[in-house]
């Protein structure tokens, strides 16, 4: 990274800290599979924080959590469309969907009922289960977004019970070990940054509790050093180890629900947030407990991230800081493309697929892309446009835009020749209308014409 861009970082950081007043700061930058720039402002214990100092992550703990539930997903073990009950039978709130809790769509309550759960002693599931037998939905499930950090605890329930151990343990046992997590715990080890509020008048601090939140735990529980969290910021943009299929990380980032009006800025996936910060759409998480803010966010389209660590409770834009960061990257060093190389090997029978399709009198064209993937695309660059990867003999399946999960087959005729493509029901020929026996309602026999003949 150029010195000068170095310093533009450090002047980003250090201009949040000194203006919003903050304790401390620590900061990094992402880029692909590696950490390329962490900087740090301020003082814990008198001394500048370092890449190893832990701060609590707060909310950031729901897309651990929520990692562990795709997991399962992708195990076998449950469908996001199950309701709760299938899996954690009895409760008052056992119809809302396991996808809803994920995506805060499930209508349950923003906090757990009784007192602060942020600055108190939690109790434990059965407590909180009890606490929520009246009154735990405030809208109709699936009808809007609510966040709600009681539907996270609910999650962790849901884990535990599936894996027959407490979420804390299955989180380090799938996810905290494979990624070498050294520094992500459920309570401060080792140098560690004190939780402060600051004064909204005067420069002195107020000491802030960091009580254990027992069955609320997977809401905001963990702490974490700026090291540790980069290597999350990674995970979260697709270089997921062996944790997770990174398409089912993108999976994750798609958006479910807006949270904002218009030309939305805000909306979340399953688990991750959705932003669009100076211009870019990133995903990531934002974590707020008290005297500790946290966030991090990355690019998946150019691999670039930032992530922030803050010891106060609030007053620091870590958000719009984090988004500054990789736009400062993104402008003054931008990535390089891959180098082009031809492919090594590339089937026949695929390679006499590509070209030009028609669905109906509407021009397509077929490229074949590695691992035998294929890319449908409209001549004119507007219309329904579409990647399809291997799904079985002469089948693929969407994996993007309108045509995600759809089936596209390759159709022959009694000689084995191919025909037409069918793409869920929509038929593509290799000429406009061809292949008429093919075409539903089939096409007139007096062929094309003139409005006069």
């Amino acid at each position: 990274m150029l010195q000068t861009l170095e310093f533009a970082l450090l002047r980003r950081l250090a201009v949040e800290q000194a203006e919003n007043r903050v304790p401390s700061l620590v900061a990094a930058v992402v880029r692909g599979d590696r950490t390329t720039w962490t900087g740090a402002r301020g003082k814990v214990d008198g001394a500048t924080p370092t890449a190893d100092t832990q701060y609590r992550i707060g909310s950031i703990t729901k897309s651990f959590v929520a990692t562990l539930v795709m997991r399962l997903r992708d195990e076998g073990k449950l469908d996001l469309n199950d309701p709760l009950d299938k899996h954690v039978p009895g409760t008052a709130f056992g119809a809302v969907t396991v996808a809803q809790l994920l995506a805060h769509t499930s209508g349950m309550t923003a906090e757990s009922p009784g007192v602060w759960w942020e600055r108190a002693p939690g109790a434990d599931w059965s407590a909180l289960e009890r606490s929520l037998e009246e009154g735990a939905l405030k809208h109709r499930s699936g009808a809007r977004f609510h966040y709600s950090n009681t539907g996270y605890g609910v999650l962790g329930e849901l884990v535990a019970r599936l894996r027959g151990t407490s979420w804390l343990e299955a989180l380090n046992a799938e996810i905290v070990g494979p990624l070498g997590l050294t520094r992500t715990s459920p309570h401060p080890e080792g140098a560690a940054a004190t939780g402060w509020a600051v004064h909204p008048y005067a420069d002195v601090l107020l000491h802030e509790p960091t009580p254990d939140a027992g069955a609320m735990a997977p809401a905001g529980q963990l702490w974490c050093s700026i090291t540790d969290l980069a290597r999350w910021t990674r995970f979260v943009g697709g270089d997921t180890g062996d944790v997770l299929h990174p398409d089912t990380v993108a999976e994750m980032r798609e958006v479910a629900h807006i949270d904002d009006d218009q030309n939305w800025s805000s909306a979340y996936g399953l688990g991750l947030q959705v932003l669009r910060i100076n211009g870019r759409r990133v995903s990531g998480h934002g974590g707020s407990m008290p005297g500790f803010l946290a966030m991090n966010l990355i690019d998946p389209k150019t691999g670039t991230g930032a992530c922030v660590l803050a010891n106060t409770t609030s007053g620091a834009a870590i958000g719009a800081l984090a988004g500054d960061l990789i736009e400062l990257v993104e402008k003054h060093e931008p990535a390089l493309p891959a180098e082009w190389e031809p492919a090594t090997e590339a089937d026949p029978a695929l390679l006499a697929l590509t070209g030009q399709w028609h669905w109906g009198p509407t021009p397509y064209v077929l490229r074949l892309l590695p691992d035998g993937w294929l890319n449908l695309t409209p001549v004119s660059g507007r219309g329904r446009a579409s990647r399809f990867r291997p799904s079985g003999q002469d089948t693929w399946t969407g994996v993007d835009a309108y045509y995600a999960g759809e089936t596209l087959r390759l159709c022959r005729g009694a000689d084995n020749r191919p025909t037409h493509l069918d793409l869920n029901t929509f038929i593509f020929t290799r000429e406009p209308y061809g292949t008429p026996a093919a075409i539903p309602g089939g096409v007139d026999e007096r062929g094309w014409r003139t409005l006069e003949g």
